[in-house]
């Protein structure tokens, strides 16, 4: 596959902070690219410098082996994590107000197909749902029928149906051709729809590949994970070395069968155990220390 979006060697400082501090990475024509990274990761400004918004003061951004241009601009798709929509118009009035910013644009009865906004779309946009305006804001930044796509955190506050509809329709697109650049704050979502992933922290990029390269590459164990009330705290602690996450205890090992007969031997009841590969929710607490939404 060709690079589309290239960044070497990217700075951004404010004042005495370097925010963004000489992140490169190269992003494939067709697939889908996760940036993640724990608040004041720097991944928003460094997003923002790729979407053109705002100024780096130190390395090189290129799209299709040119600094960003008119090509770019007319090409890329953004949705943002949250926009304020005109109000006191109509959706139908939003979507035509924004194909007007592009020389060609896709019709807005089509995307309504595509993204079913037919029921409301005659409809005041401050009357929107939650829901409805994720799928308009996802069908305006399909307007210009984009060739690279930001995605900055698109299924936050979404009701687990409406992020798998959401999901499905990123699929689409991406069969459709686009590139996509994501972030969010759900790692199964990452690990859903993302060829790659670059973990910042710091504002520096501390991992980099596809998902389950990155999982083989960091874990040879497994987690045995038992609810809470079933483990003492002390025993879990001093025997297992378990860590304990909201209601339950996570223990690591690379023997299953030795664990469960140590679990045992401590009569701890094993009906709501739990075993379980590594994800990338450990992986990321691994590398940062952090929660994603720290």
């Amino acid at each position: 596959m060709s690079i589309i979006l290239q960044v070497t060697d990217l700075v951004k400082r404010f004042g005495s902070l370097t925010a963004v501090d000489r992140v490169s990475f190269e992003i494939r024509e067709g697939n889908c690219f996760g940036l993640l990274g724990p608040n004041g990761a720097g991944k928003t400004t460094t997003i923002e410098m790729m979407e053109g918004i705002k100024q780096p003061d130190g390395g090189a951004i290129r799209y299709r082996g040119e600094p960003l241009g008119e090509q770019f601009r007319n090409e890329a798709g953004i949705m943002f994590q949250t926009t304020a929509l005109q109000e006191f118009i109509t959706v139908r009035e939003v979507m035509r107000q924004f194909s007007r910013f592009y020389p060609h644009s896709v019709g807005i009865d089509e995307l309504a197909e595509r993204y079913a906004l037919h029921e409301f779309l005659d409809q005041d946009t401050r009357r929107l749902s939650g829901g409805q305006k994720q799928r308009l804001l996802l069908a305006m930044a399909q307007i210009n029928q984009p060739k690279i796509l930001f995605l900055d955190e698109p299924t936050t506050g979404l009701d687990p149906q409406s992020r798998r509809n959401l999901w499905n329709q990123l699929q689409q697109i991406r069969e459709q051709g686009a590139t996509i650049l994501l972030t969010t704050h759900y790692m199964e979502e990452a690990y859903e729809l993302c060829d790659e992933i670059a973990i910042m922290d710091h504002g520096r990029i501390i991992a980099h590949d596809a998902p389950d390269a990155l999982l083989e590459a960091h874990f040879d164990d497994v987690v045995v994970q038992i609810h809470a009330a079933d483990i003492p705290r002390d025993i879990g602690e001093r025997e297992f070395r378990a860590v304990y996450r909201n209601d339950s205890a996570h223990i690591l090992t690379g023997d299953v069968n030795k664990t469960i007969e140590h679990l045992l031997h401590f009569d701890i009841p094993l009906d709501r155990l739990r075993i379980r590969a590594r994800d990338l929710e450990d992986l990321f607490l691994e590398l940062t220390g952090k929660e994603l939404r720290a």
